[in-house]
């Protein structure tokens, strides 16, 4: 678990998005944002599209940037001999 997770925190950090601001924007509430970016539960896929969505009317870099990150190459994070 985790992956969408991550990426949605750095994204909310790095581009000062609220919970809430995401939240309102998916017409969700806040505490599902808040299970996703605490990695208590990951969003289906549908929903990761809806984040993606939300972000992009928000903050299109912070879109792409989520994106970036949620399908980032898993051999990026490992390290090779």
């Amino acid at each position: 678990m985790g992956k969408a997770g991550k990426a949605l925190k750095q994204v909310l950090e790095t581009y000062g998005i609220s919970q809430n601001q995401l939240a309102v924007t998916m017409g969700t509430g806040r505490p599902n944002v808040h299970r996703w970016v605490y990695e208590i539960r990951d969003p289906v896929a549908e929903t990761v599209l809806e984040i993606r969505d939300a972000l992009k009317q928000i903050n299109p870099a912070a879109a792409q940037e989520f994106i970036r990150l949620y399908l980032g190459n898993s051999t990026d994070d490992e390290k090779q001999p």
